[in-house]
C-alpha cells in the first residue's frame, strides 16, 4: 500500500483487506515451502536407502494427502515396498534366531525435511 489517505471511517476496512492479502501471499508460499520440503525428503530417502536390487529405493513417492485454500498435507510413502521400511528403518528379528540391525534412513531424511521447512517458511515470511 502506497502513500493513500485513508478516512477513519475505512481504516478497518483497509486494514482487513491488506491482512487477508499477506495472508494469501504467506499461504501460497508455504505451500511451496510444503512442496519443496516433501521432494527433499523423498530424494534423501531414495539416496540413503538400502539397496540390494534397487527396488526398495525407488518405490518412495509423494502424494498430496489434502490440499484447501489454507493448508497442504504431503505424503512420503513407499508405493509396493511398503511392507520393508519399518523393518530396515528399525532392524527385525532373523527365522534362525538372532537380530539384523536397522539402517536408519527415514528419520534423517524427515528430519533434514523438518529443518528445510522450516528454514523455508522463515525465509518466506521475513523477504515475502
Amino acid at each position: 500500500m502506497a502513500n493513500t489517505k485513508i478516512s477513519i471511517d475505512s481504516l478497518s476496512e483497509t486494514v482487513m483487506k491488506e491482512l487477508n492479502e499477506y495472508a494469501d501471499v504467506a499461504c501460497d508460499e508455504m505451500k511451496d515451502a510444503v512442496k519443496s520440503s516433501s521432494k527433499l525428503v523423498k530424494d534423501q530417502i531414495k539416496a540413503t536407502a538400502p539397496r540390494e536390487t534397487g527396488a526398495y529405493a525407488k518405490s518412495w513417492s509423494t502424494k498430496n494427502t489434502r490440499e484447501t485454500a489454507h493448508s497442504l498435507e504431503v505424503t512420503v510413502y513407499s508405493r509396493n515396498r511398503y511392507q520393508l521400511a519399518h523393518l530396515l528403518e528399525h532392524g527385525h528379528a532373523k527365522r534362525g534366531g538372532g537380530r539384523v540391525p536397522g539402517r536408519s534412513h527415514i528419520a534423517p531424511a524427515e528430519q533434514a525435511g523438518i529443518d528445510q521447512l522450516e528454514k523455508d517458511i522463515e525465509r518466506s515470511l521475513r523477504h515475502g
